[in-house]
């Protein structure tokens, strides 16, 4: 298990151009800021993991209602000086769904990027705009017997989606190509552990 979030994203190889400039760009915040990265005090960029929770099937993704963007979304968080990223991305998608029986379908990521975030209101705190050097592993979890539960002050819902019919259910329509990607390649990893 690789914790260490700086090797993890050196040895990461990009699946595409994008995610490839994108690498780069986290790689030359990642020297700029040293380990103050990993928190929020980085107030231009800091380290996010999210977690693409799927069935063992690959057929449904837990989503949340996410109450600032307004959309069906994946699950994840700030590092806040965690250097293991896979841990936060099982803790927050525990935290914000209530979810049990987490296993990562393969301890590295699944996926890198850059997320713009707007300004925004956060507990009455004004957040400056800024961006997130996201993390995201595809996770599993049975979707049987399964006790959901909201976040309140993060999401206002939490419900297994048809992971074929994400663009009906998801209105920010940059994440998209991020989660099209995401069941892409968890749908070539079936067989694989």
């Amino acid at each position: 298990m690789m914790t260490d979030y700086l090797e993890l994203l050196e040895n990461y190889r990009p699946g595409d151009p994008r995610e490839e400039a994108d690498r780069a760009l986290m790689l030359d915040c990642c020297r700029r800021y040293g380990p103050m990265i990993l928190t929020r005090e980085a107030l231009a960029a800091h380290i996010t993991s999210s977690a693409f929770v799927m069935s063992p099937d690959r057929e449904w993704v837990l989503m949340a209602w996410h109450n600032i963007y307004r959309s069906w979304a994946w699950t994840g968080g700030h590092a806040d000086g965690e250097p293991d990223l896979l841990k936060v991305a099982m803790r927050e998608a525990a935290e914000e769904t209530g979810v049990t029986g987490l296993v990562p379908l393969r301890e590295e990521p699944a996926s890198m990027e850059v997320l713009t975030v707007r300004q925004h209101q956060k507990r009455g705190k004004e957040v400056p705009a800024h961006l997130h050097l996201n993390v995201s592993f595809v996770l599993l979890a049975p979707r049987e017997g399964q006790r959901l539960a909201a976040k309140p002050d993060e999401n206002s819902g939490v419900r297994w989606l048809p992971a074929k019919e994400l663009a009906r259910w998801c209105t920010e329509e940059e994440m998209l190509p991020v989660y099209a990607r995401l069941v892409e390649r968890a749908e070539t990893s079936i067989g694989r552990r």
